[in-house]
């Protein structure tokens, strides 16, 4: 089933660091995504721990939270058809050398630990983590001219 959905990226701070940006930003954008919230968040250990609860037995998990408190990330909430697989499959393999050719994971990357970006997995974990990183009122709703050839309005 086809619907607009939204989904939450986080930029690392590799992509940050690379001055990587506006590339990836760039390929959510010649998809069709549409930027809906975007801001600048110094991550905290609370909310590391918070996010990253599911690999908290893991031992990498300390320098996972050391790596991601860096820098600031760049949070941004994505809407778009089927927003959460559409970025998933832009993003690609949370391993960059298994990740197919032409996503943002295998071109701008080669290691696990700086794959760039975080991408919601499922509309169950989207809608969790858009709550956990941004406000009600740090999301806009707005018609853009290229709705109608993304999303098929007036056609």
């Amino acid at each position: 089933m086809t619907e607009i959905q939204r989904t939450l990226v986080l930029l690392k701070p590799d992509a940050l660091q690379r001055d990587l940006l506006g590339e990836i930003i760039s390929r959510f954008e010649k998809k069709g995504m549409k930027i809906i919230g975007l801001k600048l968040i110094r991550l905290t250990e609370e909310l590391l721990d918070e996010h990253y609860a599911h690999l908290s037995d893991k031992p990498f998990f300390g320098s996972l939270k050391q790596f991601m408190m860096q820098t600031p990330v760049v949070g941004m909430v994505l809407e778009g058809y089927n927003a959460v697989s559409e970025v998933r499959k832009l993003v690609g393999s949370t391993n960059p050398r298994e990740a197919d050719a032409g996503t943002i994971r295998a071109d701008l990357s080669m290691n696990v630990p700086s794959n760039l970006i975080h991408a919601s997995d499922s509309l169950e974990s989207a809608a969790k983590e858009l709550r956990r990183f941004f406000k009600d009122h740090e999301l806009f709703s707005y018609k853009k001219i290229t709705d109608m050839y993304h999303i098929g309005e007036g056609i």
